[in-house]
């Protein structure tokens, strides 16, 4: 079930970022078990009282003309309600309402997309109650006094959040078919594969005002099976400041991403991969999803015998920390090896779901223990008691042991191999979580 989207729009220097990092905690600026990664503050996964949600920071440069600062709003509103399921619309008490406030609160109105209208800098309720009073002329709903730098108001403020999330109940209706998220920098070729996978132009990319920028699902039948493809290349190149388009190209991933089963990241051949492919195939990652690096543009690359394995290479030493993810060589252009994808998406969605009996499970980690002893530390040395699967998509497994302490990275990874090795787990990732069994040592 994918999680419910929060973004928060508002004008340069009315505390964006301050509400995004006290909502989000300080996990925002860390990737997990992903080494190599680093990702910008734009959005991160929060929980309150149960609810988790993923944060969007769509701010961005903030320029000094007034001109400049309307038209970016009204990009991070666009973007907002192209992707959000509650928006945050964040305006500045001390300021006051401006024209810019009221001329996105009219876009944001029309959306009809949830919105809470949020003041901000409230220090002192009874001092700037009046001040706060003024927003309601923006005829967006009651003003939420906060101040983000204070923490004050944000628990009625989250409270009003979580009322306007989508009955997850109402809709998931069931739909058995894979979802597949097509992800990848501008200009790789996501557009080109769907559309020749579908056998016609359905995914319009245009830089004309009023394209849909929304992820688009295609619906595609191979083999008599259905499948939903989740494109994300709707993205309005208006801008041209580089570090605007990848903000929006990783929102738009990110979005993309929660809602898929299987992920397929698309590189240039002729560029390599990136830093910037690394970042956005952390999404994936660290949402745990089946994962199938498809290399575009295979047919603009000059080869030789050794060609094939240089590009692998490079791949699998950039995105270490995905090294499960199936690598497979294409062209959009001329449909090399385009159907091979299907195969890979059903195994990885498989994989992904896939179960282990517990007594089985527990039969390879003791055989491995028996190969490779488990590291001690000044005379105490780690003891794995049990090891069980609590969960799927990713696959999730506890091991108990006597001492967290000892339970090394390296010999997480090391059981890992075992398991994978065993059971096979190709294309996704797999989840350890170290529990330490009370009464034991």
């Amino acid at each position: 079930m994918s999680k419910p989207i929060v973004a928060i729009v508002g004008r340069p220097n009315v505390g964006k970022s301050t509400l995004f990092n006290a909502l989000a905690g300080e996990r925002i600026s860390i990737v997990q078990d992903t080494p190599g990664v680093t990702r910008d503050r734009i959005y991160a996964d929060a929980e309150w009282l149960n609810h988790t949600f993923t944060l969007i920071d769509t701010g961005g440069i903030e320029p000094d003309s007034k001109d400049i600062i309307l038209s970016q709003m009204r990009e991070q509103a666009q973007i907002a309600m192209d992707t959000a399921d509650v928006i945050l619309f964040l305006t500045d008490v001390r300021q006051g309402m401006v024209d810019a406030d009221a001329k996105v609160a009219d876009l944001l109105r029309r959306s009809k997309k949830p919105v809470l209208l949020l003041v901000n800098k409230v220090d002192h309720f009874q001092k700037f109650e009046a001040d706060v009073y003024e927003f309601y002329n923006l005829g967006i709903g009651d003003p939420i006094p906060i101040s983000a730098s204070g923490k004050l108001g944000l628990g009625d403020m989250l409270e009003r959040m979580v009322a306007l999330f989508p009955d997850a109940a109402a809709n998931e209706e069931e739909d058995a078919r894979p979802k597949v998220a097509v992800i990848g920098k501008p200009n790789v070729g996501k557009s080109s594969i769907v559309n020749k996978l579908v056998g016609e132009n359905r995914v319009i990319v245009s830089d004309i005002a009023g394209t849909t920028r929304d992820a688009i699902d295609t619906e595609i039948t191979h083999n008599g099976k259905e499948y939903i493809f989740i494109d994300t290349a709707g993205l309005r190149r208006k801008s041209k400041i580089k570090e605007e388009i990848e903000r929006y190209s990783i929102i738009r991933a990110v979005t993309a991403v929660e809602r898929a089963d299987a992920v397929i990241l698309v590189i240039d051949a002729a560029e390599g991969v990136t830093e910037q492919d690394a970042k956005i195939a952390g999404i994936a990652h660290e949402r745990g999803k089946g994962v199938i690096i498809a290399v575009n543009k295979w047919d603009a690359i000059e080869k030789d015998d050794k060609t094939i394995y240089k590009h692998t290479d490079r791949i699998r030493e950039i995105l270490s920390f995905m090294s499960y993810a199936e690598i497979v060589f294409i062209s959009a252009k001329t449909g090399q090896r385009l159907m091979q994808l299907f195969d890979r998406i059903d195994m990885v969605v498989e994989n992904n779901s896939m179960r282990v009996a517990t007594g089985v499970l527990n039969e390879i980690v003791s055989e491995a223990v028996a190969m490779h002893e488990p590291p001690s530390d000044k005379g105490k040395r780690l003891k794995i008691f049990y090891v069980t699967q609590v969960a799927v998509k990713p696959p999730t497994f506890v091991i108990f042991v006597n001492d967290k302490k000892l339970m090394h990275f390296s010999y997480t990874r090391y059981l890992e191999n075992r398991i994978r090795e065993t059971f096979g787990f190709r294309g996704t990732s797999l989840k350890f979580i170290i529990r330490e069994r009370k009464g034991d040592s």
